[in-house]
């Protein structure tokens, strides 16, 4: 199988991180919520919307260090590299951030991956490994690497045209999102049940 997986909060886990990297900067109250739409609330009900788009940048630029895998994938990495499948990370991420310094993201989401051991011959290797700058293009070059399946975060990803009709699309949903529950993906809460689901191992 040729199976093609998102990055952001598919592969990397912000768990935290927000409140972390906003703390640092002096941006909120110790006592906030440690989620990212925690922050984010904050902000832009503080009328900081801006402080949050640049804090973006900062967290995906500049502090990819405080972020971790989530638990399991590089277990499914190695189930799946064993079996003999092709792996494809595949996301849509501009280069810069929207505002702030020009940090390249492209490259600290490379860095995060070799720091993690994801990328190389072993595991994902580097030419498998795509930063598009458009949803549009993501989902085209998905397609176009003939993904027979594709993991992501976001329905919406999911929804769009542009995959393979065969494609087996599965939602990657660690939270339980109960607005989820309707959809019509196959849906998955954790990387064991996924390496269960796709590799049967």
């Amino acid at each position: 199988m040729r199976i093609g997986i998102d990055f952001d909060n598919t592969i990397a886990c912000y768990d935290g991180v927000f409140h972390q990297a906003a703390l640092e900067k002096g941006l909120i109250p110790a006592g906030l919520g440690s989620s990212k739409n925690a922050v984010r609330d904050h902000l832009n009900g503080s009328g900081r919307k801006d402080e949050f788009t640049a804090l973006q940048g900062y967290v995906y630029g500049a502090r990819m260090d405080l972020v971790a895998p989530y638990p399991g994938i590089v277990a499914f990495v190695d189930a799946a590299r064993a079996a003999g499948h092709d792996l494809f990370i595949v996301s849509h991420k501009t280069r810069t951030p929207m505002m702030g310094p020009a940090y390249d993201m492209h490259e600290a989401a490379r860095g995060f991956l070799a720091a993690q051991a994801l990328s190389g011959p072993a595991r994902v290797p580097h030419e498998n490994i795509f930063f598009e700058l458009t949803k549009e293009a993501k989902v085209a070059r998905a397609g176009t690497l003939g993904c027979d399946v594709f993991i992501d975060d976001l329905p919406e990803i999911l929804a769009m045209p542009g995959f393979a009709p065969a494609t087996r699309l599965v939602l990657f949903d660690p939270d339980a999102n109960p607005q989820f529950a309707s959809l019509p993906h196959e849906r998955h809460g954790d990387w064991t049940a996924v390496r269960h689901a796709i590799l049967g191992a």
